[in-house]
């Protein structure tokens, strides 16, 4: 299981003219034309080799294009460019150092013990959902709902607040269960319970957070297709940001102007009070999503679209206008009512960075294996098992990169079984505590923002003395 496409793993050969007229005269004068194809005299184009062979040629392809970065001539080139190619040359030879080696004998018994891994999950009975155990989470989230409610109803507002924000952190985890069909594992069902829970209750899009999650899954951490690490001009968690590099999932360039350059370089200081209200965000990338129609529009989710419709005007009614339209009399109340349950959610979006933008960002190509780039990209957040329900299972974010429909109470287990395999295999398993975690956080953000400082004195640099570029 790796990134190499199927039709990379063959060798081709040049189509003569003659080659055509002979196949086709023998198979015509041999039987009709339902039978074609069962023919020997008719000889694929396509002529499957060892894969081997083809991969080593693409390893060595990958090296030397990674090597020819180191003897990039700066008077050659201009030195944004040499600047930015030598700093990402070296965070390849980094991982290719620390990480397994990209040959193909290695990545295919990573990838045959992978397998193997499932199945023991799989034998082990992780896959299985354990529904009492949403029988607690269920009763956590009425409590919480209820003890918001009754407070604003005896006017302690800001505390009713608190407890509203604090349910909506926790009803995240469950939506995010079942858009990976981690509840049933049946993709209707599944989904209705997604959106009930993020739409009617939490007035997100689960149909845009499907999108735009699937994709993260696929290409962890890579900067011109992840869009959970594309945030410019907010933040930058690589270099490589400072090329206004194209989104493929934005489809537009995420273009570093005076704005980001002024953004990336205070991104440390920044971070945590961007995040406290980054759940505003998640409103207009929902609005968006539906109202510009970005969801399927045939095949069986195209009614999903309608039905998220409706649970936005549901949330809007009964938080917009019988919460704090009815409930809350002056409009100071109402302000700071909606900061404080908005803010109390900003625990989950530190989760959600936490697991990445400390971790590698760098390409090692097709070469590479699917476990070994999950792991290479995704760390797990080291904390006690009666903590669980406050990271909701995304402390176990490397596991469940590995293994998205594993249910996320089975999570803790499954980690032993996930730390092995690491081992038997060589592969570094990322795991640290929170506060550790956010430490490797903030410091990459710092010294991206540092690299955005050098980078900004060097040009200024050349454009008071050109000579320089010379």
């Amino acid at each position: 299981m790796s990134f190499l496409p199927p039709i990379q793993g063959g060798s081709f050969r040049l189509l003569q003219e003659e080659d055509v007229t002979t196949e086709v005269t023998e198979e015509e004068d041999a039987q009709p034309d339902s039978s074609i194809g069962s023919s020997p005299a008719q000889t694929p184009i396509f002529e499957p080799v060892e894969s081997s062979t083809l991969r080593q040629r693409n390893t060595r392809d990958r090296s030397e294009s990674v090597s020819s970065v180191s003897s990039i001539d700066i008077g050659d080139t201009p030195p944004r460019l040499s600047l930015l190619d030598a700093r990402t040359k070296l965070e390849l030879d980094f991982d290719l150092a620390k990480y397994p080696s990209l040959d193909p004998v290695t990545q295919d018994e990573i990838t045959a013990k992978y397998r193997v891994l499932n199945q023991q999950i799989r034998d082990e009975g992780l896959y299985q959902c354990s529904y009492s155990s949403y029988a607690i989470e269920l009763t956590r989230y009425t409590l919480l709902l209820a003890t918001s409610m009754a407070l604003v109803h005896f006017g302690w507002y800001a505390s009713g607040a608190v407890f509203l924000g604090a349910f909506w952190h926790q009803l995240v985890f469950t939506a995010h269960d079942a858009g990976h069909m981690g509840i049933t594992h049946n993709y209707t069902i599944d989904t209705v319970m997604g959106i009930i829970v993020a739409d009617f209750l939490g007035g997100l899009s689960l149909g845009w957070w499907k999108r735009s999650h699937n994709v993260h899954h696929i290409t962890t951490n890579h900067p011109e297709h992840d869009p959970d690490i594309e945030l410019m001009p907010f933040f930058a968690i690589t270099h490589r940001f400072f090329e206004s590099l194209t989104s493929t999932y934005h489809e537009r360039v995420m273009a570093y102007d005076a704005f980001s350059k002024v953004m990336v370089r205070a991104q440390h200081w920044l971070y945590y009070p961007i995040l406290t209200l980054g759940r505003f965000n998640l409103y207009i990338l929902s609005w968006e999503y539906l109202l510009r129609g970005q969801g399927p529009r045939k095949g069986p989710a195209a009614w999903h679209r309608w039905l998220e419709l409706s649970g936005q005007v549901f949330f809007w009614t009964w938080f917009g206008y019988f919460l704090l339209w009815r409930s809350i009399p002056t409009w100071t109340a109402r302000v700071v009512f909606v900061l404080i349950s908005h803010m109390i959610t900003s625990p989950l979006h530190v989760q959600i960075t936490l697991s990445h933008y400390a971790m590698s960002t760098a390409d090692l190509g097709v070469a590479e294996s699917f476990p070994q780039r999950m792991l290479r990209t995704t760390m797990d957040v080291d904390c006690p098992q009666w903590l669980d329900f406050f990271h909701g299972g995304l402390q176990f974010q490397a596991i469940h990169h590995l293994y998205p429909r594993i249910p996320r109470h089975n999570l803790r287990r499954a980690q032993k079984l996930v730390q092995r395999f690491c081992e038997d295999v060589d592969i570094p398993y990322a795991l640290l505590g929170f506060v550790e975690g956010n430490k490797m956080v903030i410091g990459r953000l710092a010294d991206i923002g540092r690299q955005a400082a050098i980078l900004a004195n060097c040009q200024a640099a050349m454009i008071e003395n050109p000579e320089l570029a010379h």
